[in-house]
């Protein structure tokens, strides 16, 4: 059986970095196609996949949809809801990058659209195949935690001047900002453990000058089973908390650093590597009471699973590896939290480094 053609829209850090490489390293995927209108961003495309058609435009690659089994929408935010819908419309299933829209009613679209199409329609949320949540959710399943009552989750970075680009000088029109950018990451992450949420708060900051899009930010959520989850996205941490903290009534679970695969794929790792996604026992977290913890095997983080469940999505009919509607609850906390901030604070805060 041939290989299924894969097309990505956008060959940024998305495209090139996150998608591209663990398509590649999917026996039953090929990238066939990449869609770029930057010509430096072309030639990288033509070096790391040889045989793959580079285009300019979408309008090229919806002309023929017969050359392509999956489309991948690796591009700015803004740009994910319509090309989500012009995949749909060409009858493609479609793979879309996170944030999954930048408004609850373009999700609600898409996911319409697609039903009614019946394509298959999923969002990457690659981090639920990182090492620590992987571990933290085996932990609760396994009941080690006892009844978890509080979960603590970070995303922090010191990046104290800005690089620029719409990611920090867009507006909320562009899906600009931390909140959208690592909260989709935490908050699905926090969903999928204690499922829907009752009551948001937010916090929106920008602590950096020059930036329009906020850099610092906290959610509590509230979930519908009395857990509450508090969520950091941070631009400006000296000094770095805990990635997870989780509070049980018999014991806690604390871990600190980062699933590595991000940073073994910006290095140009390729994720066929022997030791994919392994963390060091000196980076392993600690369950137990005060004193009493002991470290835990970290469990190897994993993003080739996701494009493994897309190939079986298409080729067998499972279910895709994210469901849209996930992405679709997530949307609706996002849009909750960022609309709730505004009301008490038209304008995010400026603070001073």
């Amino acid at each position: 059986m041939s290989p299924l053609r894969v097309a990505v829209v956008g060959y940024g850090l998305a495209g090139a970095v996150f998608h591209a490489p663990l398509i590649a390293v999917e026996p039953r995927m090929r990238v066939a196609a990449v869609v770029t209108s930057s010509a430096e961003r072309a030639e990288r495309a033509i070096r790391e996949h040889p045989g793959a058609r580079v285009l300019s435009t979408v309008t090229q690659l919806f002309d023929d949809p017969s050359e392509i089994d999956l489309v991948v929408i690796a591009t700015p935010n803004r740009s994910h809801a319509p090309l989500a819908m012009s995949a749909i419309e060409a009858g493609l299933p479609v793979v879309v990058d996170k944030p999954f829209t930048v408004t609850v009613a373009e999700a609600e679209q898409v996911v319409a659209a697609a039903e009614k199409a019946q394509v298959p329609l999923s969002v990457f949320q690659n981090r639920r195949w990182d090492s620590d949540f992987r571990t933290v959710e085996s932990l609760i399943a396994a009941n080690r935690l006892g009844h978890v009552h509080r979960f603590e989750s970070r995303i922090e970075r010191w990046r104290p001047e800005p690089k620029g680009g719409w990611r920090e000088l867009g507006d909320e029109t562009d899906g600009a900002g931390y909140l959208y950018d690592l909260g989709s990451h935490l908050i699905d992450q926090a969903l999928t453990l204690f499922g829907p949420v009752a009551e948001i708060y937010c916090e929106l900051d920008r602590r950096r000058t020059g930036v329009r899009a906020d850099d610092d930010a906290f959610l509590a959520l509230t979930h519908a089973n009395g857990v509450r989850s508090h969520l950091w996205m941070n631009a400006v941490a000296a000094q770095h908390g805990p990635r997870f903290r989780v509070l049980g009534s018999d014991n806690a679970y604390v871990v600190y650093g980062t699933d590595p695969q991000e940073a073994q794929l910006r290095a140009g790792r390729r994720p066929d590597h022997e030791h994919w996604g392994t963390v060091h026992p000196e980076d392993w977290g600690e369950l137990g009471i005060e004193s009493d913890a002991r470290r835990v095997r970290s469990l190897p983080g994993d993003y080739r699973c996701y494009y493994r469940a897309m190939a079986d999505t298409l080729l067998v009919g499972t279910p895709v590896p994210v469901d849209a509607r996930d992405a679709l609850e997530t949307m609706k906390i996002l849009e909750h939290a960022r609309l709730a901030h505004a009301q008490t604070h038209p304008e995010p805060a400026f603070g001073r480094m």
